[in-house]
């Protein structure tokens, strides 16, 4: 698996179709792929072992590449496992790489991994999300976190952005609430930028357009001394403390599924002594 550290709810391979050109076979897909990317037909080429005439033909459809080619490409620019299903499709070859219902028995294994893992991260807070930020799994660490929350906003598929940024959610809890929720919606509009989702798209208009709420948190909830903090963190109110988390998220390193491709671990790390010492006391 990968692993980053961040001050964000965010993901690292969202799905997303791109904008296709009103030619849609593989050369336009790839030529689209490697403009996002910012890369030229030249680099591209170099990091193919291949040529920039040959990559100039294949964009213009005046040479079908292989299949082998098509994967190399794919694996060079970065794209999502399930665009390069999508760019095998349009070179005329078959899918590559499933995408398995993640209740289905193939996955028994890594479902109970996934669980053992957030688990044992408690007392502290975990959960695994799909490239919608739909919940699929969560500790009990992220539950206590959730007190309150109306059950509106918990009914399936619970969603992580708008739990955090509802103002019926998480958003009048957060202390650093402006800070945090432009991080959040800044990281949408980068993925967006990048991948071209419309699922995405719809979730970042919905949560951009939420009233931010007032926090009703006392100021004698404050902590008591100035915390360095390393990264941004997530400084939200609980039964009267505010507890600092800061993010990281995890993904497979090579999946060779679609759905294994967009799971993300994200876990929250206690970014003061403060927030250990509360977590391990309400616990115990």
């Amino acid at each position: 698996m990968t692993t980053a550290a961040t001050g964000t709810n965010a993901v690292s391979a969202v799905p997303a179709v791109p904008v296709l050109p009103a030619d849609r076979g593989v050369g336009p897909l790839l030529r689209a792929w490697r403009e996002r990317r910012r890369m030229s037909q030249l680099e591209l080429a170099l990091s193919a072992d291949s040529s920039a005439r040959h990559i100039s033909f294949v964009e213009t459809g005046r040479s079908r590449p292989s299949e082998e080619m098509v994967l190399r490409l794919a694996e060079r620019l970065d794209v999502p496992v399930r665009e390069r299903n999508a760019l095998l499709l349009a070179a005329g070859y078959a899918p590559r790489y499933p995408q398995t219902p993640l209740d289905a028995p193939a996955l028994d294994t890594l479902r109970t991994g996934l669980e053992r893992l957030i688990r044992g991260y408690e007392p502290y807070p975990a959960l695994v999300m799909d490239a919608r930020y739909d919940v699929v799994a969560a500790n009990r660490g992220i539950t206590m976190l959730l007190d309150g929350v109306p059950e509106s906003l918990l009914a399936p598929p619970l969603n992580a952005m708008r739990l955090t940024l509802h103002p019926q959610g998480l958003a009048p809890r957060i202390r650093n609430l402006p800070e945090w929720r432009g991080h959040l919606l800044a990281q949408m509009e980068r993925q967006i930028a990048l991948y071209r989702s419309a699922p995405l798209r719809e979730l970042y208009d919905e949560v951009a357009a939420y009233p931010v709420p007032d926090s009703p948190c006392p100021p004698s909830a404050e902590p008591a001394e100035d915390v360095p903090y390393f990264a941004l963190p997530m400084r939200i109110e609980h039964e009267g403390r505010i507890l600092s988390f800061i993010s990281s998220v995890s993904t497979f390193n090579t999946p060779m599924d679609v759905t294994v491709a967009e799971l993300a671990i994200e876990t929250f790390l206690p970014a003061d002594p403060a927030t250990v010492k509360y977590l391990h006391m309400t616990t115990s």
